[in-house]
């Protein structure tokens, strides 16, 4: 790899350390190109996408960006997955390594915070953007739906009870 792809390189991985909401460092060692093809298939449907770097080049990349802390863990065999969605790339790397043991979540950051592999894990149990947005929407539709219960409730028992009054009168 010469200069200028070095340098395109850290310019790309900049603008996802500054972009994401979420970053994921995992260490991959012993995973075949199956397994990492699955790993990217499974992030990819969740929104997220899988990155190998050169961790040199991600150092660089990191500096004066908001999660540089996340250097620390940028040794070894390690793979980057990130995503917009401050959640989404945490649940997918947590639902792989479930299935598959290789990989290992040594940390990650959320904007400026900082997280260990116990961090990411909580991370990934929060609810997605989309589920809070449903549950928002839930509760706000919830009150209009009690409020045209009620009205037309009143209206339903006056219709029983003439219903009644007229069997009665027959």
């Amino acid at each position: 790899m010469d200069r200028a792809q070095k340098e395109k390189v850290v310019e790309e991985l900049g603008q996802i350390f500054e972009s994401s909401g979420v970053v994921v460092v995992s260490k991959y060692e012993g995973m075949t190109v199956t397994e990492m093809q699955d790993l990217r298939a499974a992030l990819r449907d969740a929104g997220g996408t899988v990155r190998v770097a050169k961790n040199r080049l991600a150092k660089i990349a990191l500096d004066g960006k908001p999660c540089a802390s996340i250097a620390d863990y940028l040794t070894g065999m390690t793979v980057l997955a990130y995503s917009e969605d401050p959640v989404a790339a945490a649940k997918a790397v947590k639902a792989f390594t479930k299935e598959n043991k290789k990989l290992e979540v040594l940390g990650g950051a959320m904007g400026e915070t900082a997280l260990d592999a116990k961090g990411v894990d909580a991370v990934a149990d929060m609810p997605s953007r989309e589920e809070l947005i449903a549950s928002i929407a839930g509760c706000i539709g919830a009150p209009a739906s009690n409020i045209a219960g009620a009205i037309g409730a009143p209206a339903s028992n006056i219709a029983s009870v003439l219903s009644t009054i007229e069997e009665k009168a027959a």
